[in-house]
Order: C-alpha cells, then sequence, then structure tokens
C-alpha cells in the first residue's frame, strides 16, 4: 500500500478522499489554488501544495504543477478525484512517466471510454446495446441537420468529449436546431477542448440508471449494483438514489451483465461507473436500455452505492491502484437498504438554477450518525467563489428500505442553515416531497416538468416577519416586566414604540411595543403577540413555532419550516437608488465570460431573442431581450469578464 498519496482535486472530493486516506494510516498531500489557501482540504491534508492562480486553466488543470508538487512531497500516487484531470489520459500518461501511480484507470481505458462516439462504436462491437443516432465524423452543420431530420425529433445533441450536462443541447423544432449546435459546440470546446458533437433520438420518457463496476489488473471485473440518476436540472444530477425503484431481478442482471461486459471490453482497473438511458414508457424491460457513456472515475453520487454494499470505494481504488486483486466475487455482493444522496449548492433555483457566490456567514448541517451522511468541502466563513463548482455539501441518507430512506432524506434537510448564499435548499426540500418520487415514478423530465412548482417561493410566513423585526432591534427573547432591568424604551407614561423598516420583496414597515408580557408588533394589517420562549422557538399568539434568525451586517436570515427568508435594513442616511426602467436593459446574473453576442447596435429584437451568450461554471447562459425594442448599447464583446449585476445591453427607451 501507498506511504503518502497526492489528491490533485479540491472542494468535498478532496475531503472525501483525504478521510479515508487517515483511516488506512495513508499521508496525504493537498493542492491549492490563490483562492483556496486556507480551504478546508488544505487544512486537512498532511502537507499543502500551492499550484497557481485561481482559474481552473492556470492551477487545477495543470497536470505539470500537480506531477512537480507531488515529486517534492514524496508522495507515491496521485487521486484525481471527480471533474479536472480526473478523465484526461495525457495526464494519466504523465503520472507514469514521471515514475507515479495513478489511480484510476490505465490512459488506454480513459481514451477508449473518452469520446462518446468511439465508446459507443467499441460497445456494439462488445454487444452492449447503444441509442439509435448518428456517431460518424462529420461535422457539417448541414449533415448534422440531415442527420437529425432522419433520426426524427426530438433529438439530443451531445458534445462527444461532454459530461455533468455540459455540450447537452434537446431540440424539439428543427428551426432551432443550428443554434442549439453552435451552443453545444461551443460549451464542448470551454470545458473539454473538443467541440465535436453527436446526434441521437431523445428517448420519450427516459430513465438514467448506472452501473457501478469495479476492476483490478488481475482480470477481474464485478458490478456494485445501479444508481438512479433520473432526477436532473439541465442535465445535471440532483438527487440519486440506490437502487432504483422499480428494478427486477431480471433487468439488473442485463444491466449488470452489460456494464461488467464494457469493462472486461477495454481491461478495466479501478472505479467506474457505466451509464445507461433507459426507455421507462412500458416500465423497465430488459430490452428498453441503452449505453450512454462510461465514466472512467469516481462519481459524486458514489456514497449511496457505499451505503448499500458496506464499501468504502476510495479504499477499494487505493487498494487496486496498488495491485491488490479484489478481495470478492460477485456472489458476496448483496445490497443493504436504500440510500439517496441530494447535492446542495449555491445557486438560484427560481432563476433557471443559476450558480451564486456568497459567503458562508452561517453554516449549520446535519449531524452525521448512522444513517446520515455528510460530505462536504466548506465551513462557516469559507467564500463560494465563481471560479469552481458551487456545492455546499451533499446530504447522504441509508435505511432500511426506500421509504424510511426518504423521510430520513426530508429530515436531513429540516436541519440544513445557511445563510450568506443564496442556495437550492428549499427546492431540494420541496423535490423529496414531492408525491412522484415518494411514489418511484421518476424520470429525467419530472423536475422540468414541475420546476415552477418546485421553485416557488413560499408565502411569507408571519413568523419570519416577527422574528426578523426583534431582531432588526436588536430585542431580547421577551420584555423585562421590571421596567427598572428593561431595556426596551420603558417610560413612566407609557410603553415607548419601536419601529422599523424590513426590506424583503417589498418594504415591510413595523412597529414593536413591548409590554410587561410580550412584544405587541404591528406590520401593516397584520398585528402579532411574541415572545421567544427558548432558543429555537417562537410564540407568535400563543402557538409555539420553531425558527431562528441570523443576522450578518445588514441581512437577516430567518429559518422556519423548510424555507429560508432574506431581509434588508436599508440605512436612511445612504438615500435611495434611482429606480430605472429595468426592461431596458439586460444585466448579468452572475459573474462569467462573454461567448457569443448575437446582435448589434441599432437592431431590432423581439422579446425573447437571444443576445448574449454568457458563461459561468462551465456552462453556458443565454441572455435574452426583455421586450420588443432596438438596441442602443452593446456594452460587451465577446471573452469579456463581467461581474454580477453588470449592464450588458441597453435598450432604446419606449416612446
Amino acid at each position: 500500500m501507498f506511504q503518502t498519496i497526492l489528491i490533485a482535486n479540491r472542494g468535498e472530493i478532496a475531503c472525501r478522499v483525504i478521510r479515508t486516506a487517515k483511516r488506512l494510516g495513508i499521508r496525504t498531500v493537498a493542492v491549492y489554488s490563490d483562492a483556496e489557501a486556507g480551504a478546508l482540504h488544505v487544512t486537512m491534508a498532511d502537507e499543502a501544495h500551492r499550484i497557481g492562480p485561481a482559474p481552473v486553466s492556470e492551477s487545477y488543470l495543470r497536470g505539470d504543477a500537480i506531477i512537480a508538487a507531488a515529486l517534492a512531497s514524496g508522495a507515491q500516487a496521485i487521486h484525481p478525484g471527480y471533474g479536472f484531470l480526473s478523465e484526461n489520459a495525457e495526464f494519466a500518461e504523465a503520472v507514469a512517466v514521471a515514475g507515479l501511480t495513478f489511480i484510476g484507470p490505465s490512459p488506454s481505458a480513459i481514451r477508449a471510454m473518452g469520446l462518446k462516439d468511439a465508446a459507443k462504436a467499441l460497445m456494439e462491437q462488445a454487444g452492449v446495446p447503444v441509442v439509435p443516432g448518428y456517431h460518424g465524423a462529420s461535422q457539417d452543420p448541414a449533415v448534422l441537420a440531415a442527420e437529425a431530420a432522419r433520426i426524427g425529433y426530438p433529438v439530443l445533441i451531445k458534445a462527444r468529449a461532454g459530461g455533468g450536462g455540459k455540450g447537452m443541447r434537446r431540440v424539439d423544432d428543427p428551426r432551432d436546431f443550428a443554434e442549439a449546435l453552435a451552443g453545444a459546440q461551443r460549451e464542448g470546446l470551454a470545458s473539454f477542448g473538443d467541440g465535436h458533437c453527436l446526434i441521437e433520438t431523445y428517448v420519450a420518457r427516459p430513465r438514467h440508471i448506472e452501473v457501478q463496476v469495479f476492476g483490478d489488473s488481475h482480470g477481474n471485473a464485478v458490478h456494485l449494483f445501479e444508481r438512479d440518476c433520473s432526477l436532473q436540472r439541465r442535465h445535471q444530477k440532483v438527487i440519486e438514489e440506490a437502487p432504483a425503484p422499480g428494478m427486477t431481478p431480471e433487468m439488473r442482471s442485463a444491466m449488470g451483465e452489460a456494464a461488467v461486459k464494457a469493462a472486461k471490453a477495454i481491461g478495466y482497473a479501478g472505479a467506474g461507473t457505466v451509464e445507461f438511458i433507459v426507455d421507462a414508457s412500458d416500465g423497465l424491460r430488459p430490452d428498453r436500455f441503452y449505453f450512454m457513456e462510461m465514466n472512467t472515475r469516481l462519481q459524486v453520487e458514489h456514497p449511496v452505492t457505499e451505503f448499500i454494499t458496506g464499501l468504502d470505494l476510495v479504499e477499494l481504488q487505493l487498494r487496486v491502484a496498488a495491485g491488490e486483486e479484489l478481495s470478492f466475487t460477485q456472489d458476496d455482493l448483496k445490497i443493504d437498504g436504500w440510500a439517496f444522496e441530494a447535492r446542495l449548492y449555491a445557486e438560484d433555483a427560481a432563476k433557471g438554477f443559476l450558480p451564486a457566490i456568497g459567503t458562508l456567514g452561517h453554516l449549520r448541517l446535519p449531524q452525521t450518525e448512522g444513517p446520515v451522511r455528510v460530505d462536504s468541502g466548506v465551513r462557516q466563513g469559507d467564500a463560494i467563489t465563481p471560479y469552481y463548482d458551487p456545492m455546499i455539501a451533499k446530504l447522504i441518507v441509508h435505511g432500511p428500505d426506500r421509504a424510511t430512506a426518504l423521510a430520513r432524506l426530508r429530515a436531513a434537510l429540516t436541519e440544513c442553515q445557511i445563510a450568506g448564499t443564496v442556495t437550492n435548499l428549499a427546492f431540494l426540500s420541496a423535490l423529496a416531497a414531492d408525491p412522484d418520487l415518494a411514489s418511484g415514478d421518476v424520470d429525467t423530465g419530472l423536475i422540468a416538468r414541475k420546476q415552477e412548482a418546485l421553485t416557488a417561493q413560499p408565502d411569507l410566513p408571519d413568523a419570519a416577519i416577527a422574528l426578523a423585526t426583534l431582531t432588526a432591534l436588536g430585542l431580547p427573547g421577551s420584555p423585562d416586566p421590571n421596567p427598572w432591568g428593561a431595556r426596551h424604551g420603558w417610560r413612566a407614561w407609557g410603553n415607548a414604540t419601536h419601529t422599523i423598516t424590513l426590506h424583503g420583496e417589498t418594504p415591510l414597515p413595523a412597529s414593536v411595543t413591548p409590554t410587561p408580557a410580550a412584544y405587541e408588533i404591528e406590520v401593516r394589517d397584520h398585528r402579532f403577540s411574541v415572545t421567544i420562549p427558548s432558543p429555537g422557538r417562537l410564540s407568535l399568539n400563543g402557538t409555539l413555532i420553531a425558527a431562528e434568525a441570523i443576522r450578518l451586517g445588514n441581512i437577516i436570515t430567518v429559518f422556519t419550516g423548510n424555507a429560508s427568508f432574506t431581509f434588508a435594513l436599508h440605512d436612511p442616511l445612504d438615500g435611495e437608488a434611482e429606480n430605472e426602467d429595468a426592461a431596458d436593459h439586460v444585466l448579468s446574473p452572475m459573474p462569467g465570460a462573454v461567448r457569443a453576442v448575437l446582435a448589434e447596435p441599432g437592431q431590432a429584437v423581439t422579446q425573447g431573442q437571444a443576445l448574449i451568450v454568457l458563461e459561468a461554471m462551465k456552462m453556458e447562459y443565454t441572455l435574452r431581450a426583455p421586450r420588443d425594442g432596438q438596441i442602443a448599447e452593446l456594452l460587451v464583446g465577446i471573452g469579456d469578464q463581467v461581474d454580477q449585476g453588470a449592464l450588458l445591453v441597453n435598450l432604446k427607451p419606449e416612446a
């Protein structure tokens, strides 16, 4: 076994690898960029090396700097985690040339599965079913459009080197094909350096079911059962589970055999995942699943497999990379219960899941005991930056059956409190409570169909207003009935009234009058009698409600029920900003880079017309005209870096 390993990654996966390595007595070395010198993975490791500035192209994608750090630290092996260089065959080769061990498959195996078109051809030869489509060499837009017409709409455009939903577009109308193809090609180039695309038929009721495989260098290969990853937004997974609901023994056997066949076809050693698209229009049938791709690395969702098998997949990776033979056979593996994983992100679900940034001024995650596990790479006080994936944590739960595991997931989500950035927590809670998820009636279109309901802002509860008002005024939990000991403005001729304005979606002027028994709060036409009998509990007109408030500067966040509500306090000395007509402007919703400008000054545009393509965190976002009108100014060009809120386009004011 290795004495020292370097983890060529960051965030939660780096922390995850470090935990297993420490348990095995292996010394760990971290790498970091200038943006993460104090990151959690850096503090957890035994040693850490700087590898460059914040942008990934200058740090975590610099294989030479990573290998140099490994050699300088005395590491014998490099664990790539997932993402970044984990599926880069050239990096794996360079690691070997440097006399180090790459904790992953061989470069030839990575290459065999690295390009979707070549991988599908190889799988066809191996007898693994593949999705019908065009996987040819031509990238002539006219040829691809003709192939799409031959296949029949809707079709799916996929960058052959893509992954994680990047470089993927569904097209329902031939008129949209050219724009979608151009976007997929740009995203493929930006994320993987390869804009080559293939065209596939779009399965009407698809489920995304993948099979975890493991091989060793002695010719053994097994599957560790399946995971259902159908709950996706923007082709990226949100909640995963294992095993898959509705799975039959026949279907599991067929998919497992196909996955092992795929692994053996390329002499696979290490952890890998064979992803299948399943046509679930007539239930799960052994003749209705098709190979999509093989991820030649550890998956983000690997913990659900660990829960149902009792195996540590990182430990297995280390042992296989060190030359050990798998210590079990297929017959030794059994499924134990059910597991779910939810990905907690800094993103605005109500605005199309736009990534968010901010400092985690308050962070409370569930206690990790027994059936609940939290994998995270951040702590309270850490910043979510625009440079990297905005994941905050993965919540993983286990239960003896699906219903119990899902109930534990819902409970774990209610324990989370985050202030300082926008998150998808409320969305995850709504999704975990969805009746179709509870019944197992899932497919990859579920979130899109229900997105409006799942991302709807909950009504502002009276408890949140009342607690935010008391917090804003800095009042104690309950008035002191002794006027000489009270600090709330008692006067001999009557109780003082405090006034303040909370700013949420609309201004909320509030007044608070302390009495010997309670605070009397009036907000618009609402009147409350409030005390705080204990931390985390609010008495509102005699009803006890679970609620807590956190104040960070002039921002107050109230946590109650399964939601959080944010209020701002404005300094009256700051004055009011001018209320400009938002319909005349296009602002950047996030920090990012301009990848395409699709209009020019003086051009007439219609509402919804694409104007700017912005890239943030390796994903593209199209910004559209807010109304019919004429372009007055274009303030950015291709390649420009813009901040959140930056003005990009001005329309001529309406007459």
